[in-house]
């Protein structure tokens, strides 16, 4: 029981050596951190959730490079929790998956303590994840820093609050007592000039870094922010429980290569 990667080959390489050259050129690139990330392996983690970009990894990946630099820093939990929006409109409202992930990195393992835990809203479903990318890109960093990791994926189709709102609470209880990291997988604003979308996510990451999960969705729908992942970046935050956070990198599409119409890219840390 398998997932097989869907976007290998289009949004990061489909060989494991060229892999590896594009998440470390990701740490490397001038808009990334600056250097490889080094795992902690001793003290007390910090960080228990995050918002992470899902672009080709040419695009988004140094973005999300200053979050995986950041969690390694802090020492990975075994089990990450990755929620991602359901951009295909297939499977079920709230699903997660019951197979195993594949990418040219290897076999990411689904915890299924956690799984078998989690109930209420949250429904087994493959379709919902067959051809999903948001959860998918995020696995060559988690690889690439522990290579034993494993993930609980969740693919949101319904994004409102009381959904958010009921997905976090299912994961509260099914992760209680166990280390873990929530992980919300979004991009910004899509395909706009870049003041225009640096303006627009400002407002909604200002929420974000508040803690005010309900904020966020009020501030996308009042401003009308092609935030793709709004419903997954509330429920990490009800979910996480952390007490403070902090935006560690925004950029954008248009940083990479110019552009006009540009994609948003966010990269926030919450901690206990």
């Amino acid at each position: 029981m398998v997932r097989r990667a869907a976007v290998a080959g289009q949004f990061y390489s489909s060989r494991a050596s060229g892999l590896k050259a594009e998440v470390e050129g990701c740490f490397l690139s001038p808009i990334g951190p600056g250097a490889l990330p080094k795992l902690a392996v001793n003290g007390e983690r910090t960080i228990v959730g995050a918002l992470v970009p899902h672009a080709g990894l040419m695009y988004s990946g140094p973005v999300a490079a200053h979050v995986y630099s950041a969690l390694a820093s802090d020492g990975f939990p075994g089990t990450f929790v990755i929620i991602g929006p359901n951009h295909h409109g297939v499977g079920r409202g709230v699903a997660v998956s019951t197979e195993d992930f594949e990418t040219p990195f290897g076999t990411v393992e689904v915890d299924r303590d956690v799984l078998s835990r989690l109930k209420g809203i949250v429904e087994p479903d493959k379709a919902a994840h067959v051809y999903e990318h948001s959860i998918e890109v995020q696995l060559p960093f988690l690889q690439y820093i522990r290579p034993d990791i494993r993930i609980v994926a969740i693919s949101m189709g319904y994004q409102d609050y009381e959904t958010a709102k009921e997905l976090a609470s299912s994961i509260r209880k099914a992760t209680e007592g166990t280390d873990v990291c929530i992980l919300a997988s979004s991009d910004m604003s899509h395909y706009i000039p870049a003041p225009i979308a640096k303006g627009l996510d400002s407002k909604v990451l200002d929420r974000v870094v508040a803690l005010d999960a309900k904020g966020v969705q009020d501030a996308v729908l009042r401003n009308e922010v092609s935030m793709c992942g709004y419903g997954p970046a509330m429920a990490m935050i009800m979910a996480s429980g952390g007490s403070k956070a902090k935006l560690l990198k925004y950029a954008t599409s248009g940083d990479v290569i110019p552009m006009d119409q540009v994609v948003g890219y966010a990269g926030v840390a919450i901690y206990r």
